[in-house]
């Protein structure tokens, strides 16, 4: 046989599409051509399968080979096509049985000199991918199966996807339910193991079972109880963690800022098995990787301020994703926000209001997911001792203001809690032993009762709730509906600012379990939009 067809996927951030390597042996002058939109990775891996099989005691054919990487409009980047190319080559010459490279079989992994098999990222996401298309083909499956007899039906039952990944990517894969990962660690195993030769058992590769892995204990993250004084912090804390809202905190150095914001992953509650999916999916496609370690455990990305708008919200050519998106379903912290270039913070305004962005290039346009939850921070003024009782502060009001400026009405008017933070004093620090505060894990729990509260009554958190949905299920009692409408006059909101106050509103009864925001909740509301109004 001289055409030998392999299926793998790409690493297309998280979507891992399916690629189809289609390899052709023809007479004439031998020859090594790979087609298909090749990145140099890929081209380079001519070089790396031709030594990989020579040292593995396999026959290079002399010979015109071709290898087609289908579809032809995808890009194709990165070693993980060294495995399905030699395979094809080796079916393809007739050195292992083409019938063992069956449809419900996938493989990946880049190929070392010797043969050995070399780990490669987006392992999770091939896996995925791999559940998602059974899915769809058992689904495609099931009308025609209950028009036929039980043998027909067996018949038309699609089998468990096979994956046959790098031994060091294995166990991530095998997280993934409904497919059977396979570890490979070189390629002359592999090649015994497909081709089942007789009294070959021992060369037989068992699937990866997946480990024990749970949520990450509270214990392993930072606590709560560690945070010396800052009752008024630490509850709005709790509020952005119960209803999912963005945070901005505004107070001098050494305050607790970036300390706090590192404890807002405790305080989130446990992803659920579809959450854990897309987010170790999208990690798994980008350039940091997913370890089972992470595994149900909420992302936290803290880019420095010298961060590209690409980096943040992504880019490139084609569209890669950004810290945004990989920060999907946990925290992104952005410490000295006014130190962010300004056009950088200002590509964040959509994404922020929408959970999602659309990278659009000539040729190629993505949507990546981008719900996550934004907690920034930053100094009062340039020197970042403005209004400390001590008069340290140099800073001209001018030049405070225009520090302040920084930030646009827009994007603030989407950070629904805004907070001042104020420095401690020795007494306080002195202190902390006698008087610790509050452990995440109880404060977790609140935060829990209080997301079900708004899953049970409206499907999502209350930051994700439309205008019309507002209206209905945030609607406060008469006191509450008049301070609400005296503080936004006085304040000059906009009707986002109005909204947003509201969810707030709605967050905080939802934490004392009443059923609508009272006129006590709202004033707490409104006091989480002064840090910035009154400077």
């Amino acid at each position: 046989m001289s055409l030998a067809v392999v299926r793998s996927r790409a690493p297309a951030a998280g979507r891992a599409p399916d690629v189809t390597v289609e390899v052709h042996l023809a007479n004439g002058l031998p020859s090594f051509s790979i087609v298909g939109l090749p990145d140099l990775e890929v081209r380079e891996s001519r070089e790396r399968v031709r030594a990989a099989l020579s040292n593995c005691g396999f026959d290079f054919p002399v010979r015109r080979i071709t290898v087609n990487l289908a579809p032809a409009d995808l890009p194709k980047e990165s070693g993980r096509f060294d495995l399905p190319i030699a395979l094809g080559i080796l079916a393809a010459s007739g050195q292992i049985p083409a019938a063992s490279l069956s449809a419900d079989r996938e493989f990946a992994g880049e190929l070392s000199l010797t043969g050995a098999v070399r780990p490669m990222r987006g392992a999770f996401a091939m896996a995925c991918g791999t559940a998602r298309a059974h899915a769809h083909s058992a689904a495609a499956a099931a009308p025609a199966a209950e028009h036929s007899d039980e043998a027909a039906a067996d018949h038309a039952a699609p089998r468990t996807p096979q994956l046959y990944l790098p031994a060091d990517n294995a166990a991530e894969a095998a997280l993934v339910p409904d497919v059977d990962v396979y570890a490979v660690t070189d390629l002359r195993a592999l090649c015994a193991h497909l081709s089942g030769a007789e009294g070959a058992e021992d060369a037989r590769l068992a699937p990866v079972r997946a480990s024990a892995l749970d949520a990450t204990p509270r214990a392993a993250l930072p606590d709560m109880a560690d945070v010396i004084g800052q009752r008024g912090a630490r509850r709005a804390l709790e509020v952005a963690a119960a209803g999912g809202h963005h945070l901005l905190m505004v107070g001098p150095p050494g305050a607790g800022k970036s300390m706090l914001a590192a404890r807002l992953p405790g305080l989130l509650p446990p992803m659920t098995d579809t959450e854990a999916l897309a987010s170790a999916a999208l990690l798994s496609a980008s350039a940091i990787g997913f370890s089972p370690q992470q595994w149900r455990r909420r992302p936290f990305r803290a880019p420095h301020h010298s961060s590209s708008a690409a980096a943040l919200v992504g880019g490139r050519n084609p569209p890669q994703p950004g810290e945004i998106t990989l920060a999907h379903l946990g925290v992104l912290f952005l410490d000295e926000l006014p130190e962010f270039d300004r056009h950088v913070l200002e590509t964040l305004r959509e994404p922020l209001e929408a959970g999602s962005i659309t990278i659009s290039r000539a040729a190629w346009q993505a949507d990546f997911p981008a719900a996550c939850q934004l907690v920034a921070a930053m100094n009062p003024c340039p020197c970042g001792w403005r209004g400390d009782p001590s008069g340290r502060c140099r800073c001209t009001p001018e030049g405070a203001a225009r520090y302040r400026r920084k930030l646009s009405g827009p994007l603030l008017d989407r950070i629904d809690i805004q907070i001042e933070i104020p420095a401690l004093p020795p007494a306080e620090l002195a202190g902390r032993a006698s008087a610790p505060g509050e452990a995440s894990a109880i404060i977790a729990q609140r935060v829990a009762a209080a997301r079900e509260r708004q899953i049970a009554r409206q499907g999502k958190t209350n930051r994700e709730l439309s205008g019309r949905e507002t209206d209905t299920v945030c609607r406060p009692d008469a006191a509450g509906e008049a301070l609400l409408r005296e503080a936004g006059e006085r304040f000059g909101w906009s009707a986002r600012a109005y909204y947003r106050a509201l969810k707030v509103a709605r967050t905080i009864a939802d934490l004392d379990g009443a059923a609508m925001p009272s006129a006590a909740h709202i004033a707490e509301a409104v006091q989480y939009r002064r840090a910035l109004a009154d400077q």
